[in-house]
Protein backbone atom coordinates (compact mmCIF):
# COMPACT_ATOMS: atom_id res chain seq x y z
CA UNK A 1 0.00 0.00 0.00
CA UNK A 2 1.01 3.63 -0.41
CA UNK A 3 1.37 5.26 2.99
CA UNK A 4 -0.03 8.74 3.59
CA UNK A 5 3.34 10.17 4.67
CA UNK A 6 4.63 9.50 1.12
CA UNK A 7 1.79 11.38 -0.66
CA UNK A 8 3.00 14.01 -3.11
CA UNK A 9 1.09 16.74 -4.88
CA UNK A 10 -0.10 15.81 -8.36
CA UNK A 11 -0.09 12.02 -8.03
CA UNK A 12 -3.03 9.64 -8.28
CA UNK A 13 -3.39 7.20 -5.39
CA UNK A 14 -5.34 3.97 -5.20
CA UNK A 15 -5.59 1.97 -1.97
CA UNK A 16 -7.40 1.15 1.24
CA UNK A 17 -7.50 3.63 4.15
CA UNK A 18 -9.34 3.99 7.43
CA UNK A 19 -12.11 6.59 7.31
CA UNK A 20 -11.85 8.39 10.66
CA UNK A 21 -14.40 11.09 9.83
CA UNK A 22 -17.12 11.72 7.24
CA UNK A 23 -19.33 14.81 7.36
CA UNK A 24 -21.50 16.66 4.86
CA UNK A 25 -20.91 20.32 4.02
CA UNK A 26 -22.07 23.02 1.62
CA UNK A 27 -20.01 25.43 -0.47
CA UNK A 28 -20.78 29.16 -0.53
CA UNK A 29 -22.49 28.52 -3.86
CA UNK A 30 -24.80 25.99 -2.21
CA UNK A 31 -23.19 22.85 -3.65
CA UNK A 32 -23.07 19.75 -1.43
CA UNK A 33 -19.75 18.04 -0.75
CA UNK A 34 -18.24 15.79 1.93
CA UNK A 35 -15.22 16.12 4.19
CA UNK A 36 -13.32 12.98 5.19
CA UNK A 37 -10.30 12.27 7.35
CA UNK A 38 -8.34 9.24 6.15
CA UNK A 39 -5.73 7.48 8.26
CA UNK A 40 -3.02 4.85 8.09
CA UNK A 41 -0.21 4.10 10.54
CA UNK A 42 1.91 6.95 9.14
CA UNK A 43 -0.62 9.73 9.63
CA UNK A 44 -3.81 11.33 8.35
CA UNK A 45 -4.91 13.34 5.32
CA UNK A 46 -7.95 15.52 4.69
CA UNK A 47 -10.05 14.21 1.81
CA UNK A 48 -12.95 15.68 -0.16
CA UNK A 49 -15.82 14.19 -2.15
CA UNK A 50 -17.04 16.87 -4.53
CA UNK A 51 -19.83 14.85 -6.13
CA UNK A 52 -21.47 12.79 -3.38
CA UNK A 53 -24.47 10.66 -4.22
CA UNK A 54 -23.02 9.30 -7.46
CA UNK A 55 -22.41 5.55 -8.04
CA UNK A 56 -18.67 6.11 -7.48
CA UNK A 57 -19.28 6.44 -3.73
CA UNK A 58 -20.66 3.62 -1.60
CA UNK A 59 -22.49 3.91 1.67
CA UNK A 60 -19.74 3.80 4.28
CA UNK A 61 -19.41 5.25 7.76
CA UNK A 62 -16.65 6.62 10.01
CA UNK A 63 -14.33 3.83 11.25
CA UNK A 64 -14.91 1.81 8.07
CA UNK A 65 -12.00 0.79 5.89
CA UNK A 66 -12.57 2.15 2.38
CA UNK A 67 -11.04 1.45 -1.02
CA UNK A 68 -10.35 4.75 -2.75
CA UNK A 69 -9.00 6.33 -5.89
CA UNK A 70 -8.06 9.98 -5.76
CA UNK A 71 -5.76 12.83 -6.69
CA UNK A 72 -3.39 14.53 -4.26
CA UNK A 73 -3.57 18.32 -4.39
CA UNK A 74 -2.50 21.21 -2.18
CA UNK A 75 -4.88 23.60 -0.40
CA UNK A 76 -3.64 26.46 1.81
CA UNK A 77 -0.23 24.85 2.04
CA UNK A 78 -1.45 21.40 3.13
CA UNK A 79 -1.99 18.23 1.13
CA UNK A 80 -5.58 17.36 0.27
CA UNK A 81 -6.91 14.15 -1.25
CA UNK A 82 -9.70 14.66 -3.79
CA UNK A 83 -11.59 11.38 -4.10
CA UNK A 84 -12.78 10.10 -7.45
CA UNK A 85 -14.07 6.82 -6.03
CA UNK A 86 -14.64 5.42 -2.53
CA UNK A 87 -16.26 2.11 -1.58
CA UNK A 88 -16.29 0.01 1.56
CA UNK A 89 -13.32 -2.35 1.48
CA UNK A 90 -13.70 -6.11 1.63
CA UNK A 91 -12.38 -7.65 4.87
CA UNK A 92 -9.67 -9.69 3.16
CA UNK A 93 -8.15 -6.76 1.25
CA UNK A 94 -6.30 -5.04 4.10
CA UNK A 95 -4.33 -5.61 7.30
CA UNK A 96 -5.69 -3.51 10.23
CA UNK A 97 -2.17 -3.13 11.65
CA UNK A 98 -1.32 -0.91 8.65
CA UNK A 99 -3.83 1.69 9.85
CA UNK A 100 -2.87 2.22 13.48
CA UNK A 101 0.02 4.56 14.29
CA UNK A 102 2.34 2.53 16.52
CA UNK A 103 5.23 3.29 18.85
CA UNK A 104 8.63 3.15 17.17
CA UNK A 105 9.89 1.06 20.11
CA UNK A 106 9.11 -2.68 20.60
CA UNK A 107 6.22 -3.00 23.02
CA UNK A 108 7.57 -6.03 24.89
CA UNK A 109 10.98 -4.35 25.36
CA UNK A 110 9.33 -1.26 26.84
CA UNK A 111 7.16 -3.36 29.15
CA UNK A 112 10.20 -5.34 30.31
CA UNK A 113 12.02 -2.10 31.17
CA UNK A 114 8.99 -0.84 33.10
CA UNK A 115 8.77 -4.10 35.06
CA UNK A 116 12.46 -3.90 35.97
CA UNK A 117 11.92 -0.49 37.55
CA UNK A 118 8.71 -1.70 39.20
CA UNK A 119 10.59 -4.60 40.82
CA UNK A 120 12.99 -2.11 42.44
CA UNK A 121 10.19 -0.62 44.60
CA UNK A 122 10.98 -1.75 48.14
CA UNK A 123 7.82 -0.76 50.03
CA UNK A 124 5.85 -4.03 50.33
CA UNK A 125 2.45 -2.37 50.07
CA UNK A 126 3.33 -0.34 46.98
CA UNK A 127 4.98 -3.40 45.44
CA UNK A 128 1.82 -5.45 46.06
CA UNK A 129 -0.33 -2.70 44.56
CA UNK A 130 1.81 -2.49 41.43
CA UNK A 131 1.81 -6.25 40.95
CA UNK A 132 -1.96 -6.37 41.37
CA UNK A 133 -2.18 -4.33 38.16
CA UNK A 134 0.85 -5.38 36.12
CA UNK A 135 1.23 -9.05 37.08
CA UNK A 136 -2.06 -10.39 38.38
CA UNK A 137 -4.49 -8.47 36.13
CA UNK A 138 -3.83 -10.04 32.72
CA UNK A 139 -6.71 -8.20 31.05
CA UNK A 140 -5.40 -4.84 32.24
CA UNK A 141 -1.85 -5.65 31.09
CA UNK A 142 -3.04 -6.65 27.61
CA UNK A 143 -4.94 -3.40 27.19
CA UNK A 144 -2.28 -1.19 28.82
CA UNK A 145 0.47 -2.40 26.47
CA UNK A 146 -1.29 -1.33 23.27
CA UNK A 147 -3.37 1.65 24.45
CA UNK A 148 -2.68 5.19 23.29
CA UNK A 149 -1.90 7.97 25.75
CA UNK A 150 -3.98 10.64 24.02
CA UNK A 151 -6.49 11.32 21.29
CA UNK A 152 -4.03 13.87 19.88
CA UNK A 153 -1.13 16.13 20.98
CA UNK A 154 1.31 13.47 22.28
CA UNK A 155 1.67 9.67 22.27
CA UNK A 156 -1.62 9.28 20.37
CA UNK A 157 -0.64 5.91 18.91
CA UNK A 158 -0.68 2.18 19.65
CA UNK A 159 1.72 1.59 22.57
CA UNK A 160 1.74 5.30 23.36
CA UNK A 161 0.52 4.86 26.94
CA UNK A 162 3.29 2.37 27.67
CA UNK A 163 5.94 4.53 25.98
CA UNK A 164 4.83 7.64 27.90
CA UNK A 165 4.60 5.76 31.22
CA UNK A 166 8.12 4.37 30.77
CA UNK A 167 9.45 7.83 29.89
CA UNK A 168 7.83 9.43 32.95
CA UNK A 169 9.02 6.60 35.21
CA UNK A 170 12.62 6.91 34.02
CA UNK A 171 12.55 10.66 34.68
CA UNK A 172 11.00 10.09 38.11
CA UNK A 173 13.74 7.58 38.93
CA UNK A 174 16.38 10.14 37.92
CA UNK A 175 14.70 12.85 40.00
CA UNK A 176 14.75 10.61 43.06
CA UNK A 177 18.51 10.12 42.64
CA UNK A 178 19.22 13.83 42.17
CA UNK A 179 16.93 14.98 44.98
CA UNK A 180 17.19 12.74 48.08
CA UNK A 181 14.26 14.55 49.75
CA UNK A 182 11.98 12.52 47.48
CA UNK A 183 10.43 9.25 48.58
CA UNK A 184 11.58 7.13 45.63
CA UNK A 185 9.09 4.33 46.15
CA UNK A 186 6.14 6.72 46.26
CA UNK A 187 7.35 8.74 43.27
CA UNK A 188 8.15 5.73 41.07
CA UNK A 189 4.86 4.05 41.95
CA UNK A 190 3.02 7.27 41.13
CA UNK A 191 4.84 7.48 37.80
CA UNK A 192 3.98 3.91 36.81
CA UNK A 193 0.33 4.38 37.78
CA UNK A 194 -0.17 8.04 36.87
CA UNK A 195 -2.07 7.47 33.60
CA UNK A 196 -3.72 4.08 34.13
CA UNK A 197 -7.10 5.84 33.97
CA UNK A 198 -6.55 6.32 30.24
CA UNK A 199 -7.43 2.68 29.59
CA UNK A 200 -10.99 3.71 30.48
CA UNK A 201 -10.87 7.36 29.37
CA UNK A 202 -10.06 6.49 25.75
CA UNK A 203 -11.52 3.80 23.54
CA UNK A 204 -9.22 1.29 21.90
CA UNK A 205 -7.42 1.89 18.62
CA UNK A 206 -8.22 2.66 15.88
CA UNK A 207 -11.22 4.63 17.22
CA UNK A 208 -9.14 6.22 20.01
CA UNK A 209 -11.85 8.62 21.17
CA UNK A 210 -13.15 9.74 24.55
CA UNK A 211 -15.56 7.36 26.24
CA UNK A 212 -18.55 8.51 28.29
CA UNK A 213 -16.67 8.01 31.55
CA UNK A 214 -13.64 9.72 30.00
CA UNK A 215 -15.66 12.80 29.13
CA UNK A 216 -17.48 12.92 32.45
CA UNK A 217 -14.63 12.15 34.86
CA UNK A 218 -11.27 12.24 33.05
CA UNK A 219 -8.31 9.92 33.55
CA UNK A 220 -6.97 11.55 36.73
CA UNK A 221 -10.16 10.84 38.65
CA UNK A 222 -10.61 7.44 36.98
CA UNK A 223 -7.04 6.45 37.83
CA UNK A 224 -7.36 7.59 41.44
CA UNK A 225 -10.55 5.54 41.80
CA UNK A 226 -8.91 2.48 40.25
CA UNK A 227 -6.02 2.77 42.72
CA UNK A 228 -8.33 3.40 45.68
CA UNK A 229 -10.45 0.36 44.86
CA UNK A 230 -7.38 -1.85 44.45
CA UNK A 231 -5.88 -0.61 47.74
CA UNK A 232 -9.01 -1.83 49.53
CA UNK A 233 -8.12 -5.38 48.51
CA UNK A 234 -4.65 -5.19 50.13
CA UNK A 235 -4.80 -5.98 53.84
CA UNK A 236 -3.06 -3.46 56.08
CA UNK A 237 -2.29 -0.93 53.34
CA UNK A 238 -1.35 2.28 55.25
CA UNK A 239 -4.14 4.85 54.90
CA UNK A 240 -1.75 7.84 54.74
CA UNK A 241 0.39 6.19 52.05
CA UNK A 242 -2.71 5.54 49.96
CA UNK A 243 -3.81 9.16 50.29
CA UNK A 244 -0.37 10.43 49.28
CA UNK A 245 -0.34 8.19 46.21
CA UNK A 246 -3.83 9.21 45.14
CA UNK A 247 -2.88 12.87 45.63
CA UNK A 248 0.06 12.40 43.25
CA UNK A 249 -2.30 10.96 40.64
CA UNK A 250 -4.93 13.68 41.06
CA UNK A 251 -2.43 16.56 40.92
CA UNK A 252 -0.01 15.41 38.21
CA UNK A 253 -1.30 17.93 35.61
CA UNK A 254 -0.07 20.63 37.96
CA UNK A 255 -2.75 23.28 37.53
CA UNK A 256 -6.53 23.33 37.97
CA UNK A 257 -7.00 24.76 34.47
CA UNK A 258 -5.11 21.78 33.03
CA UNK A 259 -7.50 19.27 34.57
CA UNK A 260 -5.98 18.57 37.98
CA UNK A 261 -8.60 18.46 40.75
CA UNK A 262 -5.75 19.37 43.14
CA UNK A 263 -2.50 21.28 42.78
CA UNK A 264 0.64 19.42 43.97
CA UNK A 265 1.04 19.57 47.74
CA UNK A 266 3.80 16.97 48.19
CA UNK A 267 7.38 17.00 46.95
CA UNK A 268 6.69 13.75 45.07
CA UNK A 269 3.59 15.27 43.46
CA UNK A 270 5.65 18.22 42.22
CA UNK A 271 8.29 15.87 40.81
CA UNK A 272 5.67 13.67 39.12
CA UNK A 273 4.05 16.71 37.52
CA UNK A 274 7.37 17.86 36.07
CA UNK A 275 8.29 14.37 34.86
CA UNK A 276 4.92 14.03 33.12
CA UNK A 277 5.17 17.49 31.57
CA UNK A 278 8.73 16.97 30.32
CA UNK A 279 7.96 13.65 28.63
CA UNK A 280 4.71 14.89 27.08
CA UNK A 281 6.31 18.14 25.86
CA UNK A 282 9.34 16.47 24.33
CA UNK A 283 7.17 13.92 22.52
CA UNK A 284 5.09 16.82 21.19
CA UNK A 285 8.26 18.44 19.86
CA UNK A 286 9.36 15.14 18.31
CA UNK A 287 6.03 14.69 16.55
CA UNK A 288 6.08 18.32 15.39
CA UNK A 289 9.53 17.98 13.84
CA UNK A 290 8.63 14.66 12.23
CA UNK A 291 5.45 16.02 10.66
CA UNK A 292 6.88 19.33 9.42
CA UNK A 293 7.67 19.06 5.68
CA UNK A 294 9.37 22.45 5.28
CA UNK A 295 13.03 22.51 4.33
CA UNK A 296 13.84 25.74 6.18
CA UNK A 297 14.71 25.97 9.86
CA UNK A 298 11.90 28.33 10.89
CA UNK A 299 8.61 26.45 11.18
CA UNK A 300 6.22 29.28 11.99
CA UNK A 301 3.98 29.91 15.00
CA UNK A 302 3.16 26.77 16.99
CA UNK A 303 0.10 27.15 19.19
CA UNK A 304 1.09 24.47 21.69
CA UNK A 305 4.29 26.34 22.58
CA UNK A 306 3.03 29.86 21.83
CA UNK A 307 6.18 30.57 19.83
CA UNK A 308 7.68 30.68 16.37
CA UNK A 309 9.40 27.29 16.47
CA UNK A 310 12.80 26.68 14.89
CA UNK A 311 14.66 23.51 13.96
CA UNK A 312 18.06 23.12 15.57
CA UNK A 313 21.00 23.41 13.20
CA UNK A 314 23.34 20.45 12.81
CA UNK A 315 26.46 22.54 13.31
CA UNK A 316 27.80 21.43 9.98
CA UNK A 317 28.94 23.98 7.38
Amino acid sequence: MKYIETFKEGEKVKGVYLCKKRISATTKAGKQYEILLLQDKTGTVDAKIWNPGTPAFDDFAPMDYISVLGEVTTFLGSLQFNLLRATKALDNTFDPSDYMPTSEFPIEDMFSQLMQIMDSVKNPYLQQLLKSFFVDDKEFVTEFKVHSAAKSVHHGFRGGLLEHTLGVTKLADTFSTNYPILNRDLLVTGAILHDIGKVEELSQMPENDYTDVGNLLGHLVIGSEMIGNRIKTIEGFPKELGLELQHCILSHHGELEYGSPKKPELAEAVALHFADNVDASMETVKELLRAEPQSGNWMGYQKLFDSNFRKTTTGEK
